[in-house]
């Protein structure tokens, strides 16, 4: 059984206070660094006493004395802010926006103990955390702030958009609500009593955990494929282990989830409150993703005429981390959009 919860895991997996500056001297980043923005590296604290790392993101020449459009952006699940929130930071900010990409608690430069631990609370609140400190720097104006996730933090973002009213527009891109897919796998294919003997596992995994001190990992991603995985699974692949978008710091490239994770997840589900979301919402997805029909649920919860669901044509779930080979991030359709509902 446990075998099937670490193929579950993987599921998943592929599946304030002040703030501090701290000095980014070295381009640490997956993708090529713009002549066109300015980077430095910030520190704020989230609600649960969690300091959390991210790169603040500005357009080159910036006048002081305007406020700016600002845009949190966090994700994929498993990722780091030196991966695709990045590039969707850096690409936002060469279109006149702050941006802050930022690593959730427990993950890449971000604090909190122990590592590699997801919460459907705590990583919806960093996404508040993010806009309590875009609204109080002296360059953006704290009524025109927006929030981006991607992958499972798109799900995040969501639920995050229907508790906090200071977010005027929420984009998901290639979203995953994980809460869904940890208490039911793929295409909801887990029934109640496999996913009653998956918490059986698991919580004796709790158990062991306590009794040996640490925190048993999840399986991941596999260090070479044998060509017989999935076509998602290949697609990950791709993307976090190799010099395309492996990071150190990734879970998903050189980690393992903490898999007793799963538990909060799969009783705690997001979006419940999504059709009270008054704010603006645009959920992107690729046509071919294998996650598509999670982006396409959330969008019939949610109403309103400034809610939008569009489909890159070819694209399947990956490429709408770094546009793959054609180009996939629809970033001009997310300016517009940005642009409209945060005047």
């Amino acid at each position: 059984m446990i075998k099937n919860i670490l193929l579950g895991c993987l599921a998943i997996l592929l599946i304030i206070g002040g703030s501090n500056v701290v000095n980014a001297k070295t381009w640490d980043k997956v993708f090529p660094k713009s002549d066109k923005v300015e980077i430095k590296k910030v520190e704020f604290t989230n609600r649960f006493g969690i300091t959390l790392v991210g790169d603040l993101y500005t357009p080159k020449g910036l006048n002081k004395n305007e406020k700016y459009l600002a845009i949190a952006i966090s994700g994929p699940f498993g990722a780091v802010k030196e991966q695709s929130s990045g590039l969707y930071a850096q690409n936002l900010a060469e279109r006149g926006f702050v941006t802050l990409a930022f690593d959730p608690s427990f993950t890449g430069e971000s604090k909190g103990t122990p590592r590699h631990v997801a919460s459907p609370d705590i990583n919806t609140e960093d996404f508040s955390a993010a806009v309590d400190y875009l609204s109080n720097l002296d360059i953006v104006n704290p009524d025109k702030i927006g929030i981006l996730g991607i992958c499972g933090f798109g799900g995040f973002a969501i639920n995050a958009a229907a508790m906090d009213t200071r977010i005027k527009a929420t984009v998901a891109s290639t979203m995953y609500d994980i809460t869904r897919v940890s208490a039911k796998g793929y295409n909801d294919s887990v029934d109640e009593q496999q996913r009653y003997e998956n918490k059986i596992a698991l919580n004796k995994q709790r158990t062991q955990d306590f009794k040996n001190g640490n925190f048993k990992g999840a399986d991941g991603l596999p260090e070479k494929l044998t060509g017989q995985e999935p076509q998602f699974v290949k697609d990950y692949w791709g993307y976090y282990k190799t010099k395309r978008g492996f990071h150190s710091r990734s879970i998903n490239s050189n980690g393992k989830w903490n898999i007793t994770s799963s538990l909060s997840l799969i009783n705690m589900p997001i979006l419940q409150y999504a059709p009270e979301i008054r704010s603006a919402v645009l959920i992107v997805h690729g046509e071919n993703a294998h996650s598509r029909y999670m982006g396409e649920d959330a969008f019939k919860k949610l109403k309103g005429n400034n809610k939008e669901l569009f489909i890159v044509k070819g694209a399947n779930h990956v490429d709408l981390y770094d546009g793959g080979d054609k180009n996939a991030i629809p970033f001009d359709k997310i300016e517009t959009f940005y642009k409209e509902y945060l005047k």
